[in-house]
């Protein structure tokens, strides 16, 4: 808990890529700044934390988690063998979330989960993702062409955290081709897309601890989740 004169201080994982900046091509660890610039208009303090070094205690100093959006989760990480199209994996990313995930639930820190996010909140709390949701339902409506994202229309459950902040619907910018499936003990959806697709997910017995498929940081105009986030620290 922060004091009323304070920004809270909200850690966001990022992860490592090769990258070219001027000229020099090299690995960094990067997030895109739409995540930064959501937590800064919400009032917080933006804090990126590397998946190299990873020590559960960062999070003493921090009033706030958000796990960013980015590659598949490894299936290895639940029990499962990869499909054609899971081809893009980050084990030890998966491993830095796991452990900063476990630990924000521990303190009761609290925590929105983005995308791949709320996907890695599952399968750390026992769930299961479905690797290719085109093999599920009809069409890839999900994801825009490559870079692109499409939009979703997403019903909320009133009675849920995600419905007080953002009422019975709610549009959502997004892109990926995975979403949970078995849905881990303890953790209840609380959204859906038309198709069926669990958009929002909530840990029982916390104040904060949402993850939502969709991609909110990529909507400037709309920052009530991340305000939600800020405000619950306070």
């Amino acid at each position: 808990m922060v004091s009323n004169d304070s920004r809270p201080r909200i850690g966001i994982t990022t992860y490592l890529e090769p990258t070219t900046w001027g000229i020099w091509q090299r690995e960094a660890a990067i997030l895109p700044r739409v995540y930064l610039d959501a937590v800064a208009a919400a009032g917080g303090t933006p804090i990126l934390l590397p998946p190299v070094g990873t020590d559960v205690t960062v999070l003493d100093v921090l009033d706030g988690l958000v796990v960013s959006g980015g590659c598949d989760v490894d299936p290895a990480a639940y029990g499962e063998d990869a499909h054609p199209e899971t081809v893009d994996t980050r084990p030890g990313r998966d491993e830095h979330e796991r452990v900063l995930i476990h630990g924000a639930l521990e303190r009761d820190l609290p925590l929105l989960a983005v995308c791949r996010g709320l996907q890695m909140l599952n399968v750390t709390l026992g769930g299961t993702l479905h690797q290719h949701l085109p093999d599920v339902i009809a069409g890839d409506d999900h994801r825009g062409g490559p870079g692109v994202f499409a939009s979703t229309e997403i019903k909320v459950e009133p009675d849920s955290l995600a419905g007080r902040i953002l009422g019975d619907r709610a549009t959502g910018s997004c892109y990926h081709h995975q979403a949970l499936d078995v849905v881990a003990p303890g953790l209840r959806v609380t959204a859906r897309s038309g198709d069926g697709t669990i958009e929002a997910a909530e840990v029982d017995g916390h104040d904060f601890a949402l993850g939502v498929q969709w991609h909110p940081e990529e909507t400037p105009e709309d920052l009530r989740l991340f305000t939600a986030l800020i405000r619950s620290t306070q």
